[in-house]
Order: structure tokens, then C-alpha cells, then sequence
């Protein structure tokens, strides 16, 4: 399909989204994207940044990492970096979102960034394995950036490791707030917290639910009042079949919402928005996440395989369509 194709398919952006976009294309593991970094196509970048522009994208990613089939080296990225701002600058002035664990990659992205034309970009992000992260926390305030936490990780002593439960991912996105304010003068409103997201239909551990469960305690705290709760949407409908996933996403963003979710990492060539609560994708997602919830005496995996087979049935059903 090309751009203008996928354009016609989405006449117009919605008007009325109730989060933030994040447009996720300018990342390396897009197919788009990756060519354009191997040919070094300034104008390839242009135009997924006009693309996105054009369908009402908040901001734009930009991750120029390496993938598991391709590498990028951190002299290909830099060299880089110089030429492929100014250009993406040139044709949108949405804000971009620089995305890499690396220090010296947000230092030159924001020493090369023109302000005065996109206004504040968000640096993803920081996290408790990062291992620059005072650093990172110094370029925040440097900078006067947009900040994303990812509190899927929590701090243990001087080391990190993966949340597991709401109760993790809670005391993780209290840990980042302090921090952010603290160390680099950053107000609740500048403060994204992503709060992790799985493919439903492989979650054998609960983090959809964990994370669902985390925002509402996020938000239910009056110290963390004002800040925004985000995920990377695509990872939800990872493995399923392609013809499904927007309305899939969709149900998870309806259900999500009303946890306090305001920003996505996402796709914005797909429509998403909120269904109706009676729809019967946001009802099979629902039952789903429901199932994953283990019963008294049940592990969570147990639960997990129960929630995935409840996905297989929503394939089902779209197979007998």
C-alpha cells in the first residue's frame, strides 16, 4: 500500500482523540523506516514524518537503533543524526521524541534540535537499568524536555529488575516521579510514565492486567496528580492476525482510558480510537484480561494460559468470518 493509499484509508485524523499520539513509524523496525536508513533516504524520512503529520500525530518518534536483522552502529547513528534532523524539521513541526537507552545519543539529538520550530520533544527514556541515568537526568533539566519513565522496571539497590505485579510498577513510577522532580526540575505534567504493555495473546505473567491495575493506582494518588500514563500500543496485538489489530488496540485503548491512560506509542496510520463499551471486541478483550486474573489457589501462569485461550478464541472467530 502506498502513502497516499494509506492516507485515503484514514481521510482525516480524529478529532477528538482522548490521549496523545506518539507516531511510532520513524523507528528502525518499520519496514519504511529501515530502508530509509539503509540508503540514508533523507526523503524517505520526510515523508513518514508528513505522513504521520498529516494524520494528527502529538509528536514523532525518532529511533534510528538497530534491529535483530539489521546493525547500526553508534559512529552510523551520529554521523547521521546531523543531516536527518534538519530534514525532518523542515516538513513537520510536531515535536519528536527521541527514543534510545544511550546518553550520548539524546545529547546530540538535543544539541542539534531546533526548538523554535517543534517546540519541547520528550527524551525516551529513563529507567532503572539505565546505566547513565544521572546523566540522562542532567540532559532532562538541560534541556527542558518531556520526560518517559519506564516504570516496567523497578530499582533494586543499585541494580534493576522487571516488574512483576502492580504493586512493582506502582512503586517503580513513584521512584521515577521523585527522581524527575528532584533531579531535573520536572513538574508532574512533564512526567510520562509507561507502565509496560504485552501481547495479550502470549501473557503469561499478568502485565496487561499489572498495568492496567498500576495506572489506576497512579492515578488515584493525589501527589502524582498531573502525570500522563503511556504504553507502546502495538506490542498488544503482537502475533495476531493483521486484519485485527486496530480494532483489537482499539479495545484495549477503550478499556485503557479509563485508567487514566492520555498517551500512545503508536501507529497512526491505523484508526485508532475508543469503542463503544457494548462493542464485541472490547467485551472478548475484557473476558479475556478477566480469565487472566488467577482464582484463590491458582498460579498466575495457570491463569496467563487461560487468558491466551481466550484470545484463540477471538481468532476463531475472526477465521469463521
Amino acid at each position: 500500500m502506498s502513502a497516499t493509499q494509506r492516507l485515503q484509508k484514514i481521510a482525516s485524523p480524529p478529532t477528538q482523540r482522548p490521549f496523545k499520539l506518539i507516531g511510532e513509524l520513524m523507528n528502525s523496525s518499520f519496514a519504511r523506516s529501515a530502508r530509509a536508513w539503509k540508503a540514508r533516504d533523507l526523503a524517505g524520512y520526510q515523508q513518514l514524518a508528513k505522513v504521520q503529520t498529516k494524520l494528527g500525530a502529538d509528536y514523532l518518534t525518532l529511533n534510528i537503533d538497530g534491529t535483530q536483522s539489521m546493525r547500526v552502529t553508534p559512529k552510523d547513528m551520529y554521523d547521521f543524526l546531523p543531516d536527518l534532523i534538519p530534514a525532518i524539521q523542515e516538513v513537520t513541526s510536531v515535536p519528536l521524541a527521541f527514543d534510545n537507552p544511550s546518553v550520548e545519543f539524546h545529547r546530540r539529538c538535543l544539541e542539534i534540535y531546533d526548538r523554535s520550530k517543534s517546540g519541547r520533544p520528550i527524551l525516551n527514556s529513563v529507567a532503572a537499568s539505565r546505566r547513565k541515568l544521572p546523566e540522562l537526568l542532567e540532559l532532562v533539566a538541560a534541556y527542558d524536555t518531556m520526560v518517559i519513565g519506564m516504570a516496567s522496571e523497578k530499582f533494586v539497590g543499585s541494580e534493576s529488575a522487571q516488574c512483576l505485579c502492580a504493586d512493582d510498577v506502582y512503586s517503580a513510577a513513584q521512584q521515577l516521579v521523585e527522581m524527575l522532580q528532584k533531579k531535573a526540575g520536572r513538574s508532574c505534567e512533564q512526567i510520562i510514565i509507561d507502565t509496560g504493555l504485552a501481547p495479550v495473546g502470549a501473557d503469561t505473567y499478568g502485565l496487561v492486567n499489572m498495568g492496567l491495575d498500576a495506572m489506576r493506582r497512579i492515578g488515584a494518588n493525589p501527589n502524582l496528580k498531573g502525570v500522563h500514563l503511556s504504553v507502546g500500543l502495538t506490542n498488544f496485538s503482537f502475533g495476531m492476525p493483521r486484519e485485527i489489530r486496530e480494532r483489537v488496540e482499539s479495545a484495549y485503548l477503550t478499556l485503557a482510558v479509563t485508567a487514566g491512560l492520555d498517551f500512545v506509542l503508536g501507529n497512526p496510520e491505523k484508526n485508532l480510537h475508543l469503542l463503544d463499551p457494548g462493542d464485541r471486541y472490547v467485551r472478548l478483550v475484557a473476558e479475556a484480561l478477566a480469565c487472566g486474573r488467577p482464582a484463590a489457589g491458582e498460579t498466575q501462569e495457570e491463569a496467563g494460559f487461560r487468558q491466551a485461550a481466550k484470545i484463540i478464541d477471538l481468532f476463531n472467530e475472526h477465521e469463521a468470518v
